[in-house]
């Protein structure tokens, strides 16, 4: 299926983004595998995907609604996530793939997430993992800033124009590992039911979103397989990928200092 040809208000990266997805089989495959891995812990409901315009994640199911902070053609909604248009409990699930490491504020949009996910709703995120193999990767051949010192939840402003692709990778590695204890604190609403570390080459020999692959596609499955063993010993050493599943466990504000909805 052809691409809507962009125009200058569409960001570039984004169509980069779809295209390769569209021409690159096995990157299709991969995040195939992720789609699954977060089926896997959803709960019955309506579900919002934020950053779902590269359309990675492709989510074949018709009370699915897809958002992103960019104006693009195939979109449901257009929101910034720390600010989302919706009322109070009406998701059963929000999902992400990437998108998590590129929150300006991620403590705003954790309150947003405990706003409009109903007890038992779930958030379910892919997230870059940063382990001592993947650090090398993704701190000297990523183009993307990796920041170990930063604390997440400090910021609780936004910025008027910053791009939509500034990120710093560790944030998710931060905040559900070394400070996981200070996410328990600020957001007593939600327990945390899962963080693994998965991917343990696959990614990096896909060339992820970049033209080239050092991964055939009929190898692809059996490594895929193999991993699914592996992840269990090697991930915290090797992964290059992390699933993050986090329940909405009662309807309590997260913080003491949680915004106020109309």
């Amino acid at each position: 299926m052809p691409l809507p040809r962009s125009d200058p208000s569409h960001p570039p990266q984004t169509f980069e983004h779809r295209s390769i997805r569209n021409d690159k089989p096995v990157l299709r495959l991969l995040y195939d595998d992720y789609r699954r891995r977060i089926e896997t812990h959803l709960s019955e409901g309506p579900t919002l995907e934020i950053g779902a315009g590269s359309g990675s994640l492709n989510m074949p199911f018709a009370d699915v609604i897809s958002m992103d902070v960019q104006q693009l053609p195939w979109l449901d909604v257009v929101a910034d996530a720390h600010y989302l248009p919706f009322r109070q409990g009406y998701f059963s699930n929000i999902v992400m793939i990437d998108v998590f490491h590129h929150l300006e504020a991620p403590s705003l949009f954790l309150e947003e997430a405990g706003r409009l996910l109903g007890p038992g709703g779930r958030l379910v995120l892919i997230e870059p993992a940063i382990t001592p193999i993947s650090w090398i990767v993704y701190n000297f051949l990523h183009p993307e800033p990796l920041i170990l010192g930063e604390d997440p939840l400090a910021n609780r402003t936004t910025t008027p124009g910053r791009g939509p692709f500034d990120s710093n990778q560790a944030v998710p590695t931060i905040l559900f590992g070394r400070k996981r204890d200070d996410f328990v604190r600020a957001f007593p609403a939600f327990k945390l039911l899962k963080n693994s570390r998965f991917a343990i080459a696959s990614y990096l020999l896909s060339g992820g979103f970049r033209r080239w692959s050092l991964l055939p596609y009929a190898l692809a499955p059996v490594l895929l397989r193999a991993e699914r063993r592996l992840d269990k010993i090697l991930g915290f050493l090797m992964a290059f990928r992390m699933l993050v599943v986090i329940e909405k466990t009662e309807d309590v504000p997260n913080a003491p200092n949680a915004k106020a909805h109309s």
